[in-house]
């Protein structure tokens, strides 16, 4: 009797869930696997006239990932691995494992194919600093299909 209360209790909210996930694009059970991105830093570089330091923190629940995607044409970005580890692919490069402490770059206009937390129990972060033309926007556009090629 109880668990069927239960049952009747959790069918709505997991309903619920379900269709809120759906509105917002998101697969089911995906919904909490993507990233989260901090703006945390943006100036105007003072002595390189048109150009501009944008700095982010991008955090990565465990199991996390990023869609596949590009930068702004003219962004070189240095990426720093704050915590865990993150897995990445940028061009036609191997796919890497990068741990705490560790950095990576990626040249302008290259295709990050591959952005994910390497760990499915800790989450991880990483700070990405640009360096790119002060009206080069968006920052990051997702390949659209979503997938990584």
């Amino acid at each position: 009797m109880i668990s069927q209360l239960k049952w009747r209790c959790a069918k709505p909210a997991a309903i619920a869930a379900f269709l809120a996930a759906a509105a917002l694009g998101a697969q089911p059970g995906q919904a909490q696997q993507r990233e989260s991105v901090k703006p945390v830093f943006n100036r105007a570089l003072p002595n390189v006239p048109g150009k501009s330091l944008i700095a982010v923190v991008v955090t990565y629940p465990p199991g996390g990932e990023s869609a596949a995607h590009r930068h702004a044409a003219s962004a070189f970005i240095y990426a720093h691995v704050l915590t865990g580890a993150i897995h990445s692919r940028v061009g036609d490069e191997p796919a890497r494992t990068y741990r705490a402490g560790e950095s990576f770059f990626e040249d302008p206009g290259a295709h990050h194919r591959v952005s994910k937390n390497a760990s499915d129990s800790e989450p991880a972060s990483l700070l990405a600093v640009f360096i790119v033309d002060s009206h080069d926007k968006p920052l990051t556009v997702p390949d659209p299909d979503g997938a990584s090629p």
